[in-house]
């Protein structure tokens, strides 16, 4: 079996290298992802690999990415765009959810456009204004998105790959923050489906639910509460739309108590929606409210304010603390 350790980074780029020797349909287009190989060197040599027809510098104009990765989508292409920072896509919001979105239901699925959007996301990098931001919610609420989060180098490899086969557009969240997380990758099969939720870690008394990034500081969490003598079984979403819901369930049934964590600010949010949807499946069994940590509902602050507006395994332990207290 061919198990390596690499970079989240580093398998990021080995799974768009297997994606495109094995398609010759897969190219690769965004800002300074060619010759640069990108600002997180996501797509590092791999123009001098398969060439600047396949691996495409674009002009600094979003809009302009996406609406060509439709047409080139529509041509028979499958192509794979890179926003380089997650403050960048809103100038191609309207084509990412009036068209690309659309087209297979406007269709009546004549037409599928099998595009991967990859946007690194998140916190924890110090950078300034429009470079840290929690998108999901938004591509999540688009019915006709597909919308997936890996959290750590064995899932950002085979999620990538399964997201490139896919008929469907898929948002590919890459939390920028765990770039340099090492961590085997099995080349050999895939741990789960695309959109399958993951036990990372089993427990008995509170679920903690989270996802990308997120996934690390509730590990963390939870090593810190065994400690304690509280045992937390966590739930990596890796799917955010659709939502594998069945594990979440079965998880918390057994626990009856749940704290959902994510960087994003909580109004409105994905948060809510797993909240609700918990409540409304597993009201019966629950023992305490459902909690949320959160993001801040403000604007990402400056660099030098991030660590006080993010979650982080203190304030998890205080949503822990607050549901068995309850």
């Amino acid at each position: 079996m061919s198990v390596e350790t690499k970079a989240l980074a580093h398998a990021l780029n080995q799974a768009l290298a297997d994606a495109m020797e094995a398609d010759s349909s897969v190219l690769l287009m965004g800002e300074d992802i060619g010759k640069l190989g990108g600002v997180f060197r996501v797509t590092d040599k791999l123009m001098s690999r398969f060439g600047s027809a396949r691996v495409l510098d674009t002009p600094l104009a979003e809009a302009g990415i996406v609406g060509s990765a439709i047409g080139l989508a529509m041509a028979g292409y499958r192509p794979v765009v890179e926003i380089q920072f997650d403050g960048f896509v809103y100038p191609a919001f309207n084509q990412i959810v009036s068209q690309l979105a659309k087209y297979r239901s406007r269709t009546q699925g004549a037409i599928t456009l099998p595009v991967v959007i990859r946007i690194p996301y998140g916190g924890h990098i110090g950078a300034v204004e429009h470079h840290q931001e929690s998108v999901e919610s938004y591509f999540a609420h688009t019915a006709g998105l597909r919308v997936v989060a890996p959290a750590n180098p064995n899932d950002a490899y085979w999620m990538l790959r399964q997201a490139i086969e896919s008929p469907d557009p898929v948002i590919f969240l890459e939390p920028k923050a765990k770039y340099w997380m090492k961590g085997e990758v099995d080349f050999e099969k895939p741990a789960a489906g695309l959109y399958e939720s993951r036990v990372a870690r089993a427990g008995s008394d509170v679920t903690l639910i989270g996802w990308g990034a997120m996934t690390s500081t509730l590990l963390q969490a939870a090593q810190i509460a065994e400690t304690e003598g509280t045992s937390c079984e966590v739930l990596d979403v890796r799917g955010l739309s659709p939502i594998d819901y069945e594990p979440l369930f079965t998880s918390v049934r057994k626990t009856g108590r749940v704290v959902i964590a994510q960087e994003a600010p909580g109004n409105v949010s994905l948060g809510s929606e797993l909240a609700a949807t918990i409540t409304e499946r597993c009201f019966y069994t629950l023992q305490a409210p459902v909690l949320r940590v959160s993001g801040y509902d403000t604007p990402f602050p400056p660099a030098m304010l991030e660590g006080l507006y993010l979650p982080d395994a203190d304030r998890v332990l205080e949503a822990v603390d607050r549901t068995m207290h309850y």
